[in-house]
């Protein structure tokens, strides 16, 4: 009997041991796993965010994130969202925030926002051959721009905005594409007139598509600033991000990016 009850009691302290050890292993698992930080971003906004032809996401906002991400040790998740779904996205915490040239102006009061790192410009975009050299004669035009970009807004927005929507009831048509590859290609079939489109993915569609075919027009519909966009109210995480930002200008990565995408005469940081 008492053999019986030894081998028990060494039998129960095993298996207490054991269980100890499974609870350190699944502890030690949890402490080391990475916290998750997941961007929005549209897909095709090259130099911001687009798809390289190596089948990976990247631009300049993305590689940004990328190193902010290093500075906390977070695992970078690149989620490509639909740009007119932003809100429901960010809303639903599908995603942690919207960062890839996400206009600042008039969306003040509407997301919790960084410092803004990019000024921005929209401008006309036009065949070369077409005649056009003003906005004004883009009377009697059609105008396409991406659905829910800033350049849409410009052209849409009813508050403190009579001398653009002025402009736009000259137009034949204003149309809204899902993204600027279509606009473009509207544009080269004769479909559309011109494209309002953000200076930094014009400049990156010319450099792209050829200065032959398509030309800038020299006066901008508006300018902008670029920052980055949480839900409104998270204070906290676009706090650590802004702290992961000037760590980038302070040591010079921001503006080695910028120059990798041609991006250093548009940069509000770093200069």
């Amino acid at each position: 009997m008492k053999k019986a009850l030894v081998i028990l009691l060494a039998l129960l302290l095993a298996l207490s041991f054991a269980a100890c050890g499974e609870k350190k292993n699944e502890s030690s698992a949890s402490e080391t796993e990475a916290v998750k930080f997941t961007v929005g971003f549209d897909a095709e906004y090259p130099p911001y965010g687009y798809l390289a032809e190596d089948g990976t996401y990247t631009g300049f906002d993305l590689e940004l994130a990328e190193e902010v991400c290093k500075i906390y040790g977070w695992e970078l998740v690149k989620q490509p969202i639909d740009w007119a779904s932003k809100d429901f996205e960010l809303n639903s915490g599908s995603i942690d925030c919207i960062w890839n040239g996400f206009t600042y102006n008039g969306r003040e009061n509407d997301y919790t926002w960084t410092e803004a790192y990019v000024d921005n410009s929209i401008v006309w975009i036009v065949k070369k051959d077409s005649g056009i050299t003003t906005a004004e004669d883009l009377a009697g035009k059609n105008v396409v721009t991406q659905d829910g970009s800033s350049a849409a807004t410009a052209l849409t927005a009813t508050e403190d905005n009579d001398e653009n929507l002025a402009l736009a009831a000259t137009f034949a048509s204003l149309k809204f594409p899902a993204n600027f590859n279509t606009c473009f290609e509207d544009l080269a079939s004769g479909v559309a007139d011109a494209i309002a489109i953000d200076i930094g993915v014009a400049k990156y569609q010319l450099e792209n598509r050829g200065t032959d075919q398509f030309v800038m027009l020299e006066k901008p519909l508006s300018t902008e600033q670029y920052a980055v966009g949480f839900k409104l109210g998270n204070t906290e995480l676009r706090d650590k991000v802004q702290a992961g930002i000037n760590t980038l200008v302070e040591n010079g990565k921001f503006m080695q990016l910028a120059e990798k995408y041609g991006l250093q005469d548009m940069v509000c940081l770093g200069k």
